[in-house]
């Protein structure tokens, strides 16, 4: 615990500062992320980053995460049409990559290392955007998480009786996960009493619920991936913590939904 409560205080001092000031350091700082992450997701699969394989992933995945507005302005040929030929173009080298190496390479790896971008790529890529939208919105997303996941943690723990999926997270409860739902939902209230944001309460409230279910859905998403390949976390980056994918996986899940649904 003693090792968890010090890096959680380290992580914090290094990466609020970054959400603070914005701008083109936290798209960068983002952007080594979404690429740890991808490279803990691949070495899962038994991929190494730096193969020819891993390589073009990591280059289909930076593809994705680059902000809107520096594909639309700083890079001006990074277009959405040119992105979509990209991305195929990759896709069709992974292919080609198949027949070069005879089948050392399957057809199930092409798909695990396009469809592992887009989940990391996209995820981290409106965390970037949102940040772009405002700072408000940065804070009400990590609200929405944290205190999901801290709300979850201790009604499961003080009233959970009933398993919510024990075959991918043994210790998950229903009643720790509407726990989360509702610490959510309260702490979202008191940040719109504080700064009003939303809207609306009505569109705050059902957003805030919204995104604290699918949150949890990324969180177990990651332990159904974490325990198909057998391993306990994504990483040992964050000693007591995990990897990058063990911290950010609600959000991955999260942010998009929230430009999907045009809250910001």
């Amino acid at each position: 615990m003693k090792q968890r409560i010090i890096t959680g205080v380290v992580a914090a001092a290094l990466f609020i500062p970054f959400v603070v000031y914005g701008g083109a350091p936290f798209a960068i700082l983002i952007s080594i992320l979404a690429v740890i992450g991808f490279n803990e997701l691949l070495k899962m699969r038994g991929i190494s980053i730096f193969s020819v394989p891993g390589i073009i992933g990591v280059v289909a995945l930076v593809m994705l995460v680059i902000p809107n507005d520096w594909s639309s302005e700083v890079v001006s040929f990074f277009n959405y049409e040119s992105n979509l030929m990209i991305i195929y173009a990759i896709s069709t080298l992974l292919l080609i990559y198949i027949v070069l190496v005879k089948n050392k390479m399957t057809f199930d790896e092409v798909g695990f290392i396009l469809l592992g971008a887009f989940y990391v790529g996209l995820g981290f890529h409106y965390f970037i955007e949102t940040r772009f939208v405002g700072l408000e919105f940065v804070i009400f997303i990590l609200l929405v998480v944290w205190t999901t996941d801290s709300g979850a943690y201790f009604v499961g723990r003080k009233f959970g009786k009933n398993k919510l999926w024990p075959e991918i997270s043994p210790k998950k409860t229903i009643e720790g996960f509407v726990g989360g739902i509702v610490i959510a939902v309260i702490f979202a209230v008191i940040m719109q009493l504080i700064y009003p944001f939303a809207s609306s309460w009505i569109q705050l409230i059902v957003v805030t619920m919204v995104a604290s279910i699918i949150g949890q859905m990324g969180d177990l998403v990651e332990s159904a991936i974490k325990r198909h390949y057998g391993v306990k976390d994504s990483g040992n980056i964050l000693p007591g913590h995990g990897g990058i994918l063990d911290r950010f996986d609600s959000l991955l899940f999260a942010v998009p939904l929230l430009h999907f649904v045009h809250f910001f």
